[in-house]
């Protein structure tokens, strides 16, 4: 019985050879050496391309309609929770939080006029003095929203007696490795004032944004980009779900992956913008993105039992 998938997924630029990575507060582009193919080999300069936060978040995007506000259609009768202000209209869900279902706007929100953490502190039936019910927080949770069993979550809540917390179970992340600086620049065009007096307390300097503003701009061109997939096929088995559910998590899993890196290109930011190699064997592990949407629509009403109703919060 396989306790892992791993995949190993080689992309390319869409257009040129040059791509923008993710840039992390007070460290820019996250660059590293990674070590040679064998040992007498030098260390290579590598780049941290896309994170597995910001992947996880990609991925779980998948399946939302941002037109429609609402989950994608495929996964019609998959529970969530959704967050609206008090006129109804939508605000968030727990497939858009950071947090998920432990978000501060369904934590701090109403769900049928109780307080939303009292009401997530019961239905995980957290008390003092007795253990913690992995199996049944499990359930639980898949009844509000499976995702979270895939994702993560974590219930930060100092005044519980216990802070459950839910590791992903997809972690994703992307890299490249032999990369070299591609710097260019540019400039912000002023066609009516291109110069200014930026010291003279006039309010019109490039602060405000007038003026001819010079730029520099750096991206990164590498001999090799790769998206790694690590799947924790123990993980899902540790919930006790039972076989519906394990081939719930599972579909869902497929769908999400199917829509990212199957179903054209993968556009991370404006000068990213990536795309799979359908004929490398790692996507033969990926179903086509229809039958992935056949499989999980079977899954979800095969799972009925373990699934609650879309749950609104009032925020």
């Amino acid at each position: 019985m396989s306790r892992r998938t791993v995949l190993a997924i080689p992309l390319t630029p869409i257009a040129g050879a040059r791509f923008q990575p993710t840039g992390f507060p007070d460290l820019g582009p996250a660059q590293y050496l990674a070590p040679g193919p064998t040992p007498a080999d030098d260390w290579v300069p590598a780049l941290h391309v896309e994170s597995p936060q910001s992947m996880a978040n990609r991925l779980e995007l998948t399946t939302w309609d941002l037109g429609a506000q609402d989950q994608v259609a495929d996964l019609a009768g998959l529970p969530y929770v959704r967050v609206v202000a008090p006129d109804g209209s939508f605000l968030t869900s727990s497939r858009l939080e950071a947090h998920r279902l432990a978000s501060a706007y369904v934590m701090d929100g109403d769900i049928d006029g109780e307080p939303g953490r009292n009401v997530l502190r019961s239905r995980l039936d957290l008390a003092e003095g007795r253990a913690m019910d992995h199996r049944g927080i499990a359930r639980q949770i898949c009844a509000l929203d499976p995702l979270s069993l895939i994702h993560g979550v974590f219930f930060a809540q100092k005044p519980w007696p216990w802070q459950p917390k839910i590791a992903r179970a997809i972690t994703c992340f992307i890299d490249a490795v032999d990369v070299q600086q591609a710097v260019s620049g540019g400039v912000k065009t002023d066609s009516v004032n291109p110069r200014v007096d930026a010291e003279g307390g006039s309010g019109r300097g490039t602060a405000e944004g007038y003026g001819m503003v010079p730029h520099q701009r750096v991206e990164f061109t590498a001999r090799q980009i790769t998206a790694h997939v690590v799947v924790d096929l123990d993980q899902i088995r540790s919930y006790g779900l039972g076989p519906t559910g394990e081939e719930l998590l599972t579909a869902l899993i497929d769908y999400e992956l199917a829509a990212l890196f199957r179903a054209g290109s993968l556009r991370l930011r404006t000068a990213c913008d990536l795309v799979a190699d359908e004929a490398h064997p790692a996507l033969e592990q990926i179903p086509t993105p229809e039958a992935a949407a056949e499989r999980v629509r079977s899954a979800i009403g095969a799972a009925a039992d373990l699934l609650g109703p879309v749950t609104e919060v009032v925020w």
